[in-house]
């Protein structure tokens, strides 16, 4: 694209744009459209081959003037991809296949039918929905953070500017000044997106108040949590969003570079940006004089190595300098002396990708959405047992009930509601009785969780509330700088006596033990990863205390998860004389008369893998 020398040319170019995008959309002309997820998830599973078959069908059948087709970011239900849409129709195609692409073009494209089989199926009721704007999964969402990610191609800044994209630079350049626009963030009652909850209109006064000459505004796109993919999900399907937002932020408090760290293994997020810089710089949109107003703004990209630490913003800056991602005593706090000395304001991807919403409507407007507290809304990941596991946008105060049942689909197979885990491995573990608590920074707070960057991971009763505890603090050991001593040495305690509990060596004092540890740890760490580490144990304690006392007291697993307090028997009345357990067994330590007496297992030998439960056909093994 040609680059943009003044507000009124980008005005045109937003202008026509806009028209040819929600011309594609609506179907203006008797044209169609056919928009191919392309999110990560989706293309593990083959969207890429879909797109291009695709492309090269609209081809063959000399279609490519009448249907187009564009690869988009993340659908949301990421269990049901790949996707393809097709417009204005609003026809959605579920997990579909390479090999499905001919009978769309074929049935649906030429023909106008509906593939049954390709449509997505109510896991409540069995129904079988033909329009996206349909599904429950979709109707009590809201897209903020996430608007224009499965709308837009993301290689293509045209699409951004027809999605509402570099409106709000404009009026920022052009009609505010910098503290208008702190003005109106501290308004909108914006918290930061990535965990801490920190007002971002406040950190970014803090830096305004420093006087400096040089700033810098870095985004923390380094989204370690197990199960995460928001920060992955917005950076690949509208990386243009965030980049408008980083510079507004800049030029609210004064940066005039800015830096992405975006973890190495978010290849897709990583080219995605990249380009989005490249098409900016180009038209004109990153660099010197930008729109003809005398203001400049760099933007540079650093990929991170995966320590899970360096999500903690001084860890991260330390990693930008080339040093090791390990954390600084605070204060003093980066938005008066950060990156290489200098003011600095750390911000996450959703955080930013919220600015220019903010812009454009304004603060007051912005705040009507929400809690007391938590303005706005609320991007999660949402995974584990539910039906429906994908990426999921929400106002907040929207309840967990809502959550996981009406967005989620609720837990499939029948089984029970356990718990659901927010706030990523540092997260507590809330259960039945907090279904109806709003989803808010405060509220999870004292319900002994947290929001953190947004994971939410649900479990059922087939999840062992120990093991779940030990498996979390498991990651924080290995993610723990070493730096300070509460951290390095305190997890990695808590980890042991988890163990023995499973293992069956744990007694009543080895929970005293662990509830101490998680105080010291919890009171005496140097960042929040340490200071965090101990919510899974403090809130499975509080809520599953009968599981832990079962590992003690009874040496057994009531979940049946925990191998060293399991058992696999025959059952005698039951045992068909088969010998199918006997010769699947890997040890050998099943033994029987074929066809003249039941089978035995041998304790000593058994090593608890359940094969045999998994070969028989008859129901004779009893897992205790």
């Amino acid at each position: 694209m040609e680059k943009i020398l003044n507000p009124e040319a980008l005005d045109q170019k937003i202008a026509e744009c806009t028209e040819k995008l929600n011309d594609k959309l609506s179907g203006k002309g008797g044209k169609r459209a056919i928009l191919v997820c392309g999110g990560t998830g989706c293309l593990a599973n083959d969207s890429q081959p879909i797109f291009d078959k695709i492309a090269e069908e609209l081809k063959a059948r000399h279609l490519d003037d009448k249907v187009s087709v564009t690869r988009v970011g993340c659908f949301g239900m990421c269990s049901q991809g790949p996707f393809v849409k097709i417009l204005p129709e609003d026809t959605l195609y579920c997990k579909v296949k390479p090999a499905d692409v001919e009978r769309i073009m074929t049935e649906s494209i030429e023909g106008g039918k509906i593939i049954e089989d390709l449509l997505y199926v109510n896991p409540v009721n069995g129904e079988k929905i033909v329009h996206q704007g349909d599904i429950p999964f979709y109707k009590k969402q809201q897209k903020v953070a996430l608007h224009g990610v499965s709308t837009i191609d993301p290689l293509v800044i045209e699409e951004s500017l027809g999605c509402d994209g570099f409106k709000a630079l404009r009026k920022v350049l052009t009609s505010m000044k910098p503290q208008e626009v702190i003005d109106e963030v501290l308004k909108s009652g914006l918290r930061g997106r990535g965990g801490g909850g920190f007002p971002t209109g406040r950190k970014w006064q803090f830096a305004a108040n420093v006087n400096a000459p040089q700033k810098y505004i870095v985004c923390n796109g380094d989204e370690g949590d197990p199960g995460a993919f928001m920060d992955e999900s917005m950076l690949e399907g509208n990386p243009y969003a965030v980049v408008e937002g980083m510079e507004i932020a800049g030029y609210a408090f004064g940066a005039t570079e800015g830096y992405f760290y975006v973890r190495a293994e978010y290849p897709v997020a990583v080219a995605r940006l990249k380009n989005a810089i490249a098409e900016m710089r180009k038209a004109g949109l990153i660099g010197k004089n930008i729109l003809g107003t005398g203001w400049n703004f760099d933007v540079h990209l650093r990929e991170g190595a995966g320590a899970f630490v360096c999500g903690e913003e001084t860890a991260l800056l330390n990693s930008i300098e080339g040093k090791r991602g390990m954390p600084r005593p605070r204060p003093p706090y980066p938005a008066i002396k950060g990156l290489w000395g200098c003011p600095t304001c750390v911000n996450n991807v959703e955080t930013l990708a919220q600015i220019g919403y903010i812009i454009r409507i304004g603060g007051e407007e912005f705040a009507k959405v929400g809690t007391e507290g938590s303005k706005g809304t609320k991007v999660f990941a949402l995974g584990g047992k539910v039906n429906n596991v994908g990426l999921v946008e929400v106002p907040m105060g929207t309840t967990l009930r809502t959550l996981i049942y009406d967005i989620g689909g609720g837990v499939p197979n029948g089984k029970k509601f356990k718990a659901i885990q927010t706030g990523g491995p540092s997260g507590g573990c809330l259960t039945e009785k907090d279904l109806d608590t709003p989803i808010d920074y405060d509220t999870l707070v004292a319900r002994g969780s947290m929001m953190g960057s947004g994971g939410a991971i649900v479990m059922d009763e087939d999840n062992c509330m120990v093991d779940v505890a030990k498996f979390y603090m498991d990651f924080i050991c290995d993610e723990s700088c070493g730096k300070c001593s509460p951290c390095r040495i305190g997890t990695k305690r808590i980890y042991e006596l988890l163990t023995e509990i499973v293992e069956g060596r744990g007694t009543l004092e080895t929970l005293e033990e662990l509830k101490d540890l998680a105080k010291i740890t919890k009171n005496n760490s140097l960042c929040a990863l340490g200071q965090t580490a101990a919510n899974p144990i403090s809130s499975t304690m509080a809520n599953f205390y009968d599981e832990y006392l079962a590992h003690i007291q009874d040496k057994k697993c009531p979940a049946h998860v925990c191998k060293s307090l399991s058992k696999y028997y025959i059952d005698p009345e039951k045992c068909k004389k088969c010998s199918a357990c006997a010769r699947a067994c890997p040890v050998n330590c099943i033994s029987g008369v074929p066809g003249k007496e039941p089978y035995v297992i041998d304790q000593s030998k058994c090593i608890k893998c359940g094969t045999c439960m998994g070969t028989c056909k008859f129901g004779s093994i009893i897992h205790e």
